[in-house]
């Protein structure tokens, strides 16, 4: 059950990506002119690369750090928190990789 759920996740993130990236780089094309599907493919790999990095809030449990022993407590857990099913490594596999797997088969 928890593998349906994290797979049902990861195709929500999927699909508000794509959408996000889209209406994004449509405006973008609007505004800008240009071509939308090598703009698309671009922004699909750096949105794609940034998840990656950021999708597990690895980051800002390390800004945290400093803070939390000026006060004496304990590192924050590994936990997915707020209900996630997907760990960083699961965002990257499931969310990141087709990404940017999909950026660049527009680009080419």
């Amino acid at each position: 059950m928890t593998v349906v759920r994290g797979l049902r996740e990861a195709l929500m993130l999927f699909v508000i990506a794509l959408v996000a990236v889209a209406v994004a780089v449509g405006v973008w094309t609007v505004v800008g002119g240009g071509d939308f599907a090598f703009r698309f493919g671009v922004a699909l790999i750096v949105v794609g690369t940034l998840l990656g990095l950021t999708g597990d809030l690895t980051l800002s449990r390390i800004g945290m750090l400093p803070a939390r022993a000026t006060f004496g407590l304990a590192p924050e857990r590994e936990d997915a928190g707020g209900g996630r099913v997907l760990t960083g490594v699961g965002i990257f596999l499931f969310v990141s990789l087709p990404l940017m797997v999909v950026g660049v088969t527009v680009l080419s």
